[in-house]
């Protein structure tokens, strides 16, 4: 419950727990201490702990390998966790194996029609769109939310999730008109599920306020970026990656404003720092 709202601190010493809790109790080979390594996994890629999370992920793959065969649902959870890590680190070529592989599991076991299709559809077609593969991806999103759609209800963090996704496609093909109204629903729906403060609001601020700042309109994208800063500093902390990112785009749409407003706005070492640097000869 505690990582769902995004309170990861408070959420750690229990996943701790339960791990050592499942280990005495039903020692180190057993499905549900895979399952505890995974929880605990996901915590710290969460955190942006990604080389405290690699080691959880394998350890979990592993174990459900050994105990259950390569043909379960939970060695598809487990490779599809591994995928999302190595995905996160650019490490594109790691990860779309493993995709494809979790993607086949869930469909052999589970059928075409399951929520964990829809997952396993949105993880690999956003693989495809980090790489520019944009043909690719945009039919797997497309199926994703539709299944979600279906499966879940129009009112499901699946279904704002999808929604998300197939935007940021759309942006980054200039497909801003399309992309908008996505956003927009994503965003709202959200709030409406998860609340104000969730990390995954403010996901979804930064991506409405950089859609917004692509079209130079920048009053629209500043108050969203300054939101998603706030909400991440309080949730994930100062050094989180989804920090520095939301925080990265700020100053990109903060030097892309003219010298006179920024002038006004901020002391003259701000400026200077923002202002575009001539090229190293």
């Amino acid at each position: 419950m505690y990582e769902s709202q995004g309170r990861y601190t408070e959420a750690e010493p229990l996943f701790l727990e339960a791990l050592d809790l499942c280990k005495r109790l039903l020692g180190d080979n057993h499905p549900h201490v895979a399952l505890s390594l995974n929880n605990l996994a996901l915590l710290y890629y969460s955190q942006g702990r990604y080389t405290e999370a690699e080691p959880l992920f394998l350890e979990a793959l592993d174990l459900c390998k050994r105990l259950l065969g390569d043909n379960h649902p939970h060695v598809a959870l487990s490779l599809n966790n591994l995928a999302y890590l190595y995905r996160s680190q650019g490490r594109y070529t790691e990860a779309e194996p493993l995709y494809l592989e979790a993607l086949d599991l869930r469909k052999r076991l589970l059928g075409d029609n399951h929520p964990h299709v829809a997952t396993s559809l949105n993880n690999l077609a956003a693989l495809y769109e980090s790489q520019g593969r944009y043909t690719e991806a945009e039919p797997l999103f497309l199926e994703a939310l539709d299944l979600c759609k279906r499966l879940l209800g129009d009112n499901h963090p699946h279904v704002a999730l999808s929604l998300n996704n197939l935007a940021y496609l759309y942006q980054s093909q200039g497909r801003y008109t399309e992309a908008e109204p996505l956003y927009l629903e994503a965003l709202d729906l959200y709030k409406r599920l998860l609340g104000d403060n969730h990390p995954d609001v403010a996901l979804s601020l930064n991506n409405l306020a950089y859609l917004y700042q692509s079209q130079g309109r920048y009053t629209e994208a500043e108050p969203r970026y300054l939101e998603a800063i706030n909400i991440f500093r309080e949730r994930l902390g100062e050094n989180h990656p989804n920090t520095q990112t939301v925080y990265r785009n700020y100053l990109r749409m903060l030097s892309q404003l003219p010298e006179a407003e920024l002038r006004q706005r901020f002391p003259d070492e701000v400026v200077e720092m923002l202002k575009p640097k001539p090229p190293h000869p």
